[in-house]
């Protein structure tokens, strides 16, 4: 991809009304031929090109270019996403930043693993309360009416919201950098490779009811870095004709 940022690519818009290049369609290629060397007994899943050997236990969960928005506006916002699933559990994720050189590793019941030049350790921090966090959401748009609504109670408890980041947001919650992500309509690749992440560096990621993220959920995704923050951030995302 790194050829291609910062180049004036030409954007498509696909059915869900989302922007396509050719960066995305020749990273999930280039991404695909190599699994499929390495592991050719593995599925694979990807957000351009489909499901291949859908019968397979273990399926590799590939989003080329997670905010490819932001990847078109010069944005180093964006991430590369891959996760494993075993059994339709994500084993391992993975979160590369291949402009600033970052990358997030996390596997299932081990330490998260961070490397980059511009600094971090893969930790989330403290939070003692909603009114001292800073809340992340990559745009309201992502929002049905109802769920507006619900996060605009959680965005009202909080110090701050800031919006944009895609999967670099979560990866800066794993780096102690912000407290919460709640977002809406995050497909498998979007969420997939983030749980191993989130989990070994200390945090919770869930959906919006508290309930683990699984193969077929509604997409509505909900991190905390702090595990204290992670019940009180539901409750505020309780469904609309719930309390305040």
């Amino acid at each position: 991809m790194r050829p291609w940022f910062r180049r004036r690519l030409v954007a498509e818009t696909k059915d869900d009304l989302s922007p396509v290049t050719r960066a995305d369609r020749d990273a999930e290629a280039a991404m695909r031929r190599v699994l499929g060397e390495a592991f050719p007994m593995d599925g694979i899943l990807g957000e351009e090109n489909g499901l291949e050997r859908e019968e397979a236990r273990r399926c590799w969960v590939i989003d080329p270019i997670d905010g490819t928005r932001a990847f078109i506006t010069g944005r180093p916002s964006f991430g590369v996403l891959l996760a494993l699933l075993e059994d339709g559990v994500p084993s391992l994720g993975i979160i590369d930043q291949p402009v600033t050189g970052e990358r997030w590793i996390g596997r299932r019941g081990c330490r998260t693993l961070f490397t980059g030049r511009l600094g971090g350790e893969a930790a989330t921090r403290a939070c003692g309360s909603l009114a001292e966090a800073e809340l992340s959401a990559t745009a309201p748009a992502m929002f049905d009416a109802t769920g507006r609504t619900r996060f605009q109670r959680l965005e009202s408890a909080c110090r701050r919201v800031y919006w944009g980041g895609d999967c670099y947001a979560y990866g800066l919650l794993a780096l102690g950098c912000i407290d919460l992500v709640a977002e809406q309509d995050l497909k498998i690749w979007d969420w997939a490779a983030l749980v191993p992440v989130i989990e070994g560096a200390g945090g919770v990621i869930t959906d919006w009811q508290g309930s683990a993220l699984r193969q077929g959920c509604a997409g509505d995704v909900l991190a905390a870095g702090d595990p204290a923050l992670h019940g009180a951030a539901v409750a505020k995302l309780a469904s609309a004709g719930g309390a305040p």
